[in-house]
């Protein structure tokens, strides 16, 4: 029972589609405090780490698929960094919410989490939905600014300051995500 969940939401992308230039620019200013943020996460008793990847239309895709494709992508520099640890949740989903039709609340349920922290890409999509989805569930919500990526800058922009506002999300940086054991 952690009572802190870190999810790295959709970050295993092959970078072959459209938008790709723009967000691969953004998750390469964001690889480093993401895989460092998830490194500080590994031998803590009280967080527990969760991968949710979009299956880009594969419904048959396992970890290992999602995970070799996006080493095979465009930019493996960006996933090598924070492949995830085999001993960790990994749940697929197929639309922007990590929550829509996974079992994520289920899970977290069970490991009796109270407070959600939210990293990945994109900021202005899928981010901003799994925070919506978070919040009306009543988690303790923090978007990590310096390891969530996106397309627009604009919208990164207006997406956070929902969270902040809109959502009641505690928006900080890397270093202080996780805040104290």
């Amino acid at each position: 029972m952690s009572g802190t969940a870190l999810l790295v939401i959709d970050m295993l992308n092959s970078y072959r589609h459209e938008d790709a230039d723009a967000l691969a620019d953004s998750a390469a200013d964001v690889v480093q405090p993401l895989a460092a943020l998830v490194e500080a996460a590994r031998d803590r008793d009280d967080v527990d780490v969760i991968y949710v990847n979009d299956i880009y239309g594969d419904f048959a895709a396992t970890r290992e698929d999602i995970v070799r494709q996006a080493l095979d992508g465009a930019h493996p520099e960006l996933i090598e960094p924070i492949v995830p640890d085999s001993r960790w949740p990994f749940l697929t989903k197929v639309r922007h919410s990590a929550f829509y039709a996974t079992p994520l609340s289920y899970l977290l349920e069970q490991l009796a989490v109270t407070k959600v922290v939210l990293t990945g890409q994109v900021t202005e999509q899928c981010i901003l939905y799994s925070a919506l989805d978070a919040y009306i569930r009543h988690f303790d919500l923090t978007v990590v600014r310096d390891a969530v990526a996106h397309i627009d800058p604009g919208l990164r922009e207006a997406a956070l300051r929902m969270m902040e506002r809109n959502m009641r999300a505690t928006v900080t940086d890397a270093d202080d995500a996780l805040g104290d054991r």
